[in-house]
């Protein structure tokens, strides 16, 4: 009998019931340690008693209105993202894909509005993901997603990643800006090389272009900070988040300062969903505990520590891995096994990880876990990997 839904995942025969913290319980009672938190999503891990009161709390008075009528919670959301960070105005949408293709529709609409509708174009970067709709697909260019779904959707040359002479090659005179990752996630937990977001922002400068970040995975605190820009030293002209920034309820938004985001007037954009008040009562909540005093240290150290770990697992076990990337609480193992061997080996003992290019094995648990979560899941990856050996 055909699926009831659609084959469009290799999904592993496991379900579960409910989750704590970062362990999710299976309907059979096993207990895993959520070292993937749904794909660097669940950023407060699970059956957080904020998150969860808020969402309920809001589901009993108001779920959905439209952007036809003011929303509060989400002038709210957007006057705290702006507190902190380089925006001044914030637009709220429901994923990650649709956060990026509305960064490149302000993109062009800016350029089209400051006399220069010739700029249409986007540099992007090999090994990029920028979600699944048909222009994300032709801005990863990846040949295994876009296989089988028509011509590419034209607008977007691609560089090799952190290779500032081709960046240099590729602008032309319909250049418009470039859309760039901090940090690849799917690509294989592969930072920005140092110095090269800040050689991005000079050649925008240089040539009148405008950045635009994809902080869909790397954003929300994951890397220690906020935005993992903020440990660059540069400010982006637009940056896109999703994944984390609800905690796990579907939600994006677009970051952008004064100079793109007037250009977008009543009717220039819109979503029926995003920023609608549920959306933006899981958001405000997930900000209270990342933006609470001491709470992104707590990442790092919690970084530092896995990645100490890491480091230390890759010299026990040089036959299966080979090194060690990332920052903060996203980071990725290099192996020399199949990485989905090990991942698989990992599921085996109770630990969930996520596999990504470049045949690395992800590590993205909840911002919220623990010295003693942390322990765990290398014990468990230890045993995995010697069960490889």
């Amino acid at each position: 009998m055909f699926p009831a839904l659609m084959p469009t995942y290799a999904r592993a025969d496991l379900a579960f019931e409910r989750g704590e913290g970062a362990w999710l319980i299976a309907e059979d009672h096993r207990r895993f340690l959520d070292f993937g938190a749904g794909i660097a999503t669940s950023s407060l891990g699970h059956g957080h008693p904020g998150l969860t009161q808020a969402i309920a709390a809001q589901a009993q008075r108001v779920l959905h209105v439209s952007n036809l009528y003011r929303i509060p919670a989400a002038e709210h959301l957007a006057q705290r993202l702006i507190a902190e960070t380089f925006a001044h105005s914030v637009f709220f949408c429901n994923s990650g894909a649709e956060a990026n293709e509305g960064m490149v529709k302000m993109v062009r609409r800016t350029m089209a509005e400051t006399g220069r509708p010739e700029r249409t174009r986007l540099i992007c970067f090999e090994g990029a993901f920028h979600g699944r709709t048909l222009a994300m697909l032709a801005a990863t260019n990846n040949p295994k997603y876009l296989a089988g779904f028509g011509p590419k959707v034209d607008g977007f040359d691609h560089v090799p990643f952190g290779n500032m002479n081709a960046v240099r090659d590729a602008i032309g005179p319909h250049t418009a800006g470039i859309l760039v990752e901090p940090i690849q996630g799917e690509g294989g937990i592969r930072a920005a090389p140092p110095g090269f977001l800040a050689d991005l922002r000079r050649a925008c400068d240089e040539w009148g272009l405008l950045l635009a970040l994809d902080e869909v995975q790397c954003g929300m605190g994951r890397t220690g900070t906020l935005f993992a820009y903020q440990q660059s030293g540069i400010t982006p002209d637009l940056l896109s988040a999703a994944k984390g920034i609800a905690g796990g309820f579907p939600m994006g938004a677009i970051l952008a300062t004064e100079a793109v985001a007037k250009h977008l007037g009543p009717g220039t954009h819109g979503t029926t969903f995003g920023g609608n008040p549920l959306a933006c009562a899981a958001a405000n909540a997930v900000l209270d505990v990342i933006l609470a005093p001491g709470f992104l240290d707590q990442v790092r150290a919690r970084g530092e520590q896995l990645r100490a770990g890491l480091e230390a697992l890759v010299q026990a076990h040089p036959t299966v891995l080979r090194g060690v990337r990332g920052i903060g609480l996203m980071l990725g193992l290099e192996c020399d096994v199949a990485n989905t061997a090990l991942q698989q080996a990992c599921l085996e003992h109770g630990l969930l990880t996520v596999a990504a290019g470049q045949n690395v094995l992800r590590l993205v648990p909840p911002l919220i876990v623990t010295e003693a979560d942390c322990r765990e899941a290398l014990d468990r990856l230890g045993q995995a990997a010697a069960s490889l050996t």
